[in-house]
């Protein structure tokens, strides 16, 4: 009898003791279990980090790559023009050199989309290259020839502040001055006009960077005339901010960014060839030279205007449209202190302060309508957008972004 307790206790302990064993090694496999799953979702989510961070620094980058692009050609730009280049064949060449490196992003990536070309669409086109690109331009670099790539380069970024103007006495925009939006817009507009206006008025006490290249070594036979230029410059923003509003017009019926820019470059070319030819028809003016004119052309056509192009559509793609804009201002600081060093230009307080002025009104300008886009829900007004792109001596640069701030506003 004994013995059979005995027994039975014992069946009853190996019982108890392989069940919570058991349940020892579920729980371990519970926890393991819990354990992987929390350094997987942890893996997976500093992979995420890691993947934003890598994306938005090759953003950033582009963007950078962007503006030093633009910087070399204004520089470029302004010793060719000095030294005495012809503006007409200058636009020519550039814009058929434009139209054949983004020849093939409108015959691949828009290839088999059904495209009418009627009167209409030639006339938008054909307002789009004379107001855009012909005259644009063409005036800036004159402006650019009579004063300096920094001067140029700060009245440039007056283009918004212009449209913005122009977009309310014309009824297409609002001031909202009751809200911060138009308050930040308005401060902007005030500080950018104030910035170019002491760029152009004082010019203070002027120093050099580095070491003064005098202009006995510049081949420079064409002297600065700052009212001219600034004359030209001045109408040129005008003809972009024209250029912006007709491009809503063109939007409506030719809604392909590759192609209307590819053909809008060819009228250009051809526009731009007629005006020349009554300026100026001696085979001198109109003739290629293996020297630095030839240089810049190709680089103005193919970088700053179909490598941009792609770069700044990726950029918009991965950003939003308002995202490109906001480095502009720094092409305006590469180019006033690369223009101090490389070409010896001196750097005057007026313009310093100029500069500072009008990258302070210009982000304050472009925040109040990033917040302006972002709350207009079920906004279909694409000519609020005009006043959002900054020009930056590259026509297909600022053509991409109004397109595609106005194919997204009309999709909202």
């Amino acid at each position: 009898m004994h013995g059979i307790c005995h027994h039975k206790l014992s069946i009853i302990y190996h019982i108890c003791t392989s069940s919570f064993f058991h349940a020892k090694r579920q729980r371990q496999r519970v926890l393991l279990c819990l354990i992987s799953f929390s350094l997987h979702t942890m893996e997976g989510k500093n992979m995420k980090t890691v993947k934003e961070w890598l994306s938005s620094s090759q953003v950033v980058l582009s963007m950078f790559v962007v503006q030093v692009v633009m910087t070399g050609m204004q520089l470029l730009s302004r010793v060719i023009l000095v030294q005495g280049t012809f503006i007409g064949a200058l636009i020519v060449y550039r814009h058929l050199v434009a139209a054949l490196c983004v020849a093939p992003f409108a015959l691949y990536l828009e290839r088999g989309k059904p495209k009418k070309f009627n009167c209409e669409v030639w006339c938008w086109l054909f307002v789009n290259a004379l107001t855009g690109m012909t005259m644009a331009q063409g005036l800036f670099y004159y402006g650019l020839r009579d004063t300096s790539a920094a001067y140029s380069m700060s009245l440039l970024n007056l283009v918004p502040i212009i449209t913005f103007f122009t977009s309310i006495i014309l009824r297409m925009e609002k001031l909202k001055w009751e809200t911060w939006v138009g308050k930040a817009k308005s401060v902007g507009s005030i500080l950018c006009v104030g910035g170019a206006s002491l760029s152009s008025v004082y010019k203070g006490k002027e120093f050099f960077l580095g070491h003064h290249i005098h202009p006995t070594h510049q081949t420079a036979p064409h002297k600065t005339h700052i009212l001219h230029g600034t004359i030209f410059l001045v109408c040129s923003c005008f003809s972009y901010t024209a250029w912006f509003i007709a491009q809503v017009k063109l939007l409506k019926v030719f809604p392909f960014k590759y192609w209307g820019t590819m053909l809008a470059c060819i009228l250009a070319a051809i526009q731009a060839a007629a005006v020349g030819v009554c300026l100026d028809s001696s085979k001198a003016a109109w003739r290629l030279e293996w020297n630095l004119q030839l240089i810049t052309i190709v680089y103005s056509g193919a970088l700053a205007t179909a490598a941009t192009f792609c770069i700044i559509s990726w950029a918009i793609r991965m950003k939003g449209p308002t995202y490109p804009p906001m480095f502009n201002p720094l092409s305006l600081i590469f180019v006033a202190f690369s223009e101090a060093l490389i070409l010896g230009q001196p750097l005057g307080v007026g313009t310093l302060g100029g500069m500072v002025l009008i990258i302070m009104g210009l982000y304050f300008f472009l925040w109040g309508k990033s917040n302006e886009t972002h709350n207009a829900e079920g906004t279909t007004t694409a000519t609020q957008s005009t006043s959002t792109v900054v020009p930056s001596a590259s026509p297909t640069h600022s053509v991409l972004l109004q397109i595609q701030k106005t194919q997204n506003t009309s999709s909202c």
